[in-house]
């Protein structure tokens, strides 16, 4: 079931660097939210600091709050393995585990998670492969190497992969970034249809992308280099886009910086 999340107060560090400052905002549930703005201010770590994977890297560490519904995932009693498999990720390039076969990568989440009857897990598999638009294009070929896929395939995959156990929230870091433009069009296509089932949050570099596919859009910046990342603004992509209420957002959207 989709959730909502609620960040207040958030700040991220890389030992004594403070990435991201002081940021505040609400995901709302069944959604897509973008964040956009320049390289360097901090999108991708605030996004990695909702599923908790920011503090996987050496000296990474939060404060402040992210609630998902009623749960502060950074609560003392809260498992971070758990936060993962609830908020899934997919990342900027295709990782499909490359020994693995097109089934084995999809059911690999499933399989760490719990005992499945194969007849469940090749139906989970299937429900999956539909659900990222890839099942018709693979369904013959499921005991092949998931690497043998083409980059925009290969991409559906780990977001089959990702939905298979059934998180609240999907997470995307530029997932669009290393693919042609057709497969970027399959992509989003599939993250309009995944967001009836999904709160989704995507960083993403082109803008273009960003009005096409969100429906809130988050601009963040630095007031200078070595600064914090900051939320400048964050309001429904179709404002943002036409009449931003800050300058800098203007300036960024108009190509002034950035």
């Amino acid at each position: 079931m989709a959730k909502r999340i609620d960040v207040s107060g958030l700040s991220a560090y890389y030992g004594a660097h403070k990435a991201i400052d002081d940021i505040s905002m609400t995901v709302e549930p069944r959604s897509v939210t973008a964040f956009i703005g320049p390289s360097g201010c901090g999108k991708s770590t605030f996004l990695r600091t909702l599923n908790r994977m920011h503090e996987v890297t050496p000296g990474g560490r939060v404060e402040g709050k992210v609630m998902l519904d009623d749960e502060n995932l950074y609560g003392s009693h809260v498992d971070p393995v758990a936060v993962r498999r609830t908020v899934g990720m997919v990342f900027q390039r295709p990782n499909p585990f490359p020994t693995m076969s097109i089934f084995d990568n999809v059911a690999a989440g499933l399989r760490l998670n719990g005992k499945y009857k194969k007849s469940q897990l090749s139906e989970i598999v299937e429900r999956s492969l539909k659900g990222a638009n890839l099942w018709n294009e693979v369904k013959d070929r499921l005991n092949k190497p998931g690497s043998g896929l083409s980059g925009g395939q290969q991409q559906r995959l780990c977001i089959a992969r990702a939905i298979a156990v059934e998180p609240d929230v999907l997470l995307m870091d530029e997932p669009c970034s290393a693919l042609d433009p057709i497969s970027t069009l399959a992509i989003e296509d599939l993250i309009g249809e995944l967001k009836e089932r999904f709160t989704i949050v995507i960083v993403t570099h082109n803008m273009q992308q960003a009005a096409r596919v969100s429906d809130r859009t988050a601009f963040f910046n630095l007031a200078a280099v070595g600064q914090p990342g900051k939320l400048i603004e964050l309001d429904d992509t179709e404002r943002i886009f036409s009449n931003p209420s800050v300058q800098a957002t203007e300036d960024y959207i108009s190509g002034r910086f950035g």
